[in-house]
């Protein structure tokens, strides 16, 4: 079992849309069963597989001990599960910190991965104690940078939290995201890192909200559903080589 986080410092970044469409990659191409678990209270992961749960518990995974299997939901596409989020967690941070348990997330992905080949992480955004147990938790984590100064301070912010770990931390995958290459900027930012994956902006990408579909699932030869497979194949290379 691995971990793999879609995680910035900095909100409105593309990390949900990302991480829905690599856990579908993994489950679909790679065939491995997947576990998409939505840590963000907003529940976007839900929202783009057409799950909203109608009861509000998911803190309990965290704040009572509830056993995660009994929230899990079938996505529809065969090996992939969501374990979806809701209200409940947006004192999530609060919690973990009273619990004084830092290994908690971990260990919950450590019983889930009993039943999974991967696990992807839809996390929140910001810096507490959310992020630093999705940090341990992990092995790789892809950080959404769409080229702007703001996203290129938030990615520093992930390396140094990274750093601090030591060499047990996971590896970082920065991905530029919605980029569109008929702005200099853009341009300018994907030319400077030339070995850094990029997922263009592209209105079929928009479509999964609207479709509630990852675009593979609709468009699977389009230019986006193809650099997330190519992305997804990067990572699991990654992953064999730790």
């Amino acid at each position: 079992m691995s971990v793999i986080a879609v995680y910035s410092a900095k909100g409105g970044v593309g990390k949900t849309t990302i991480a829905a469409n690599l856990a579908w990659c993994s489950a679909t191409d790679a065939g491995h069963d997947t576990l998409l678990w939505d840590l963000d209270a907003a529940g976007g992961a839900g929202f783009l597989f057409d799950i909203e749960p109608k009861s509000k518990r998911a803190e309990g995974i965290f704040a009572r001990g509830d056993d995660p299997e009994e929230q899990l939901w079938e996505t529809g596409y065969p090996g992939l599960d969501l374990l979806p989020a809701d209200k409940s967690l947006r004192q999530l941070d609060v919690q973990l910190t009273q619990m004084g348990r830092r290994r908690r997330l971990g260990k919950l992905a450590t019983k889930l991965g009993k039943q999974y080949d991967r696990i992807v992480l839809d996390c929140p955004p910001g810096i507490n104690e959310v992020s630093a147990q999705v940090l341990r938790a992990a092995e790789i984590v892809i950080v959404p940078l769409p080229p702007s100064p703001l996203s290129h301070r938030a990615f520093d912010f992930v390396a140094d939290e990274i750093r601090r770990i030591g060499a047990k931390g996971p590896s970082l995958l920065p991905v530029f995201s919605m980029v569109d290459m008929r702005r200099k900027l853009h341009r300018e930012a994907t030319e400077g890192q030339p070995k850094w994956p990029v997922l263009p902006y592209s209105s079929l990408v928009e479509q999964c909200a609207v479709r509630r579909q990852p675009v593979g699932a609709f468009a699977k030869s389009s230019v986006p559903a193809q650099q997330f497979s190519k992305l997804w194949q990067a990572i699991d290379r990654k992953l064999a080589r730790r």
